[in-house]
C-alpha cells in the first residue's frame, strides 16, 4: 500500500486524481492527497438542524453564504485519511495547517481513524499520536461518519441471522424471498467495459442513486468510472444483478489485505427497490465473502440505519477542522455538537 489508513487497492486512489469529482481541484499537501471544494455547512449537521436552517425564512436567497471554499486533506474514494507512510505524526498537522489553512477560511482533515478494527495497532497508535498533535496545532476535533462492517467469524447465513432479533430475521428473510428472481453475474473490471455503451449504462445507475441521495457531497465523473471499470489491474470485481434479463443493479467491490471492500452500487428504480435488492445484495457480499475466507466485509458510510438493521457493525472517524478566524474557531468549538450526527452510530446496541 502506498499510504497508512489505505485499505483500497493503489490504483483506485490514483483515479482520484486522475479524474477527481465534478467540480473538485486536486491538491498535494505534505506529500498528503487532499482537495478543494465549494463546501455546503450543512452537509454533516444532524438532520433536525439541517431541515430547520433550512426552511428558515429567506434561506433560498442567503443559503448561499453558507458554502465556503474548502480544502480537504484525504479522498472521497478511501474509507480513511490518507498518510505517507514514513510520516511523522506530531509534526504532519502543522505541515498541513500552513500549507492549506493559510489559504482558505476552512480546511478540514477528513476521516481520521478512531481506533479501528480495520486497521493494525501500529497504524492506530499512529492516528492517535496524529490527532492529538492536530489538536496543539488549533484544530477542533469532530466525530465522523460511522463505516459500517461486518466480522465474517459465522459459519453461514442463518448463524448470521440468529444474532438479530426474531423479528427483524422475519422481515430480512422476507425481504430475500425475492432474490430468488434475481441473477448475480461477477464481472472483472477490464475488458468486458471496453465499449462506451456498456460504461454508460452503468454510470446512469450510479447517477440514479446519485439522484436520490439526500446529502449530495462528492459527484464521480463518468471518466472516473471509465478509468476504474476499464482498469484490469485494480482487481476490481463487479457484481451485475439481473431481474427477467435486465440489469437493475451493479455493486463495485475490491479483495485487499483479507476485506471485501464495498465501493460503489448503481440501482434501475423502481426495480431494485421492488426486488429489495439492497438486502440481497447484503447477503450475497457476506457469502462471497465467505466463500472466499476473507475477514471482513466493509460496507462504507452511506445508510448507517439500514446497515444496522442488517447487522452490521460501525467504527467512527474523526474530522479535524481549522477556521483560520479565531473567532469562527471559538464559535465552531461549542457548535461543534451539532455536526456529529453519526456518533449514534458508535455504541448503537443492535434489538
Amino acid at each position: 500500500m502506498r499510504y497508512l489508513n489505505q485499505l483500497e487497492p493503489d490504483a483506485l486512489v490514483a483515479r482520484f486524481a486522475e479524474h477527481p469529482p465534478i467540480g473538485f481541484r486536486v491538491l498535494d499537501a505534505a506529500g498528503t492527497p487532499a482537495f478543494a471544494d465549494d463546501f455546503d455547512l450543512l452537509t454533516t449537521a444532524d438532520a433536525p438542524v439541517r431541515q430547520y436552517v433550512m426552511r428558515a425564512p429567506g434561506y433560498r436567497w442567503w443559503g448561499r453564504m453558507l458554502r465556503w471554499h474548502t480544502t480537504f486533506v484525504g479522498t472521497t474514494v478511501s474509507e480513511y485519511a490518507l498518510f505517507p507512510l514514513q510520516a511523522n505524526p506530531a509534526t504532519l498537522p502543522g505541515q498541513l495547517r500552513l500549507a492549506l489553512g493559510s489559504r482558505q477560511r476552512l480546511s478540514i482533515i477528513k476521516d481520521i481513524p478512531s481506533p479501528s478494527p480495520l486497521l493494525d495497532e501500529q497504524a492506530n497508535v499512529w492516528n492517535r499520536h496524529f490527532a492529538e498533535a492536530c489538536e496543539r496545532e488549533g484544530f477542533i476535533l469532530l466525530e465522523g461518519q460511522a463505516l459500517a462492517y461486518v466480522p465474517i467469524d459465522f459459519d453461514d447465513e442463518d448463524a448470521y441471522l440468529a444474532r438479530l432479533s426474531s423479528g427483524r430475521r422475519k422481515d430480512i428473510r422476507r425481504k430475500l424471498r425475492k432474490r430468488d428472481g434475481v441473477v448475480v453475474e461477477p464481472v472483472q473490471c477490464g475488458d468486458a467495459f471496453t465499449a462506451d455503451a456498456m460504461v454508460d449504462a452503468f454510470y446512469a445507475l450510479y447517477d440514479n442513486v446519485y439522484a436520490q441521495s439526500e446529502i449530495h457531497f462528492d459527484r464521480l465523473s463518468r471518466d472516473f468510472f471509465a478509468a476504474v471499470l476499464r482498469d484490469a489491474t485494480n482487481g476490481g470485481t463487479v457484481f451485475v444483478y439481473r431481474h427477467e434479463g435486465a440489469m437493475i443493479g451493479w455493486n463495485l467491490c475490491f479483495v485487499v489485505d483479507g476485506k471485501l471492500i464495498d465501493k460503489y452500487v448503481g440501482f434501475s428504480y423502481p426495480a431494485a427497490r421492488e426486488q429489495n435488492l439492497y438486502f440481497t445484495s447484503w447477503f450475497h457480499n457476506l457469502a462471497w465473502a465467505k466463500s472466499q475466507g476473507l475477514t471482513h466485509y466493509v460496507a462504507g458510510w452511506t445508510d448507517p440505519q439500514v446497515k444496522s438493521y442488517l447487522g452490521a457493525s460501525f467504527t467512527l472517524t474523526r474530522h479535524a477542522i481549522y477556521l483560520r478566524n479565531p473567532l469562527l474557531r471559538a464559535l465552531a468549538r461549542k457548535l461543534g455538537r451539532f455536526f456529529e450526527s453519526d456518533s449514534q452510530w458508535a455504541t448503537h446496541e443492535q434489538a
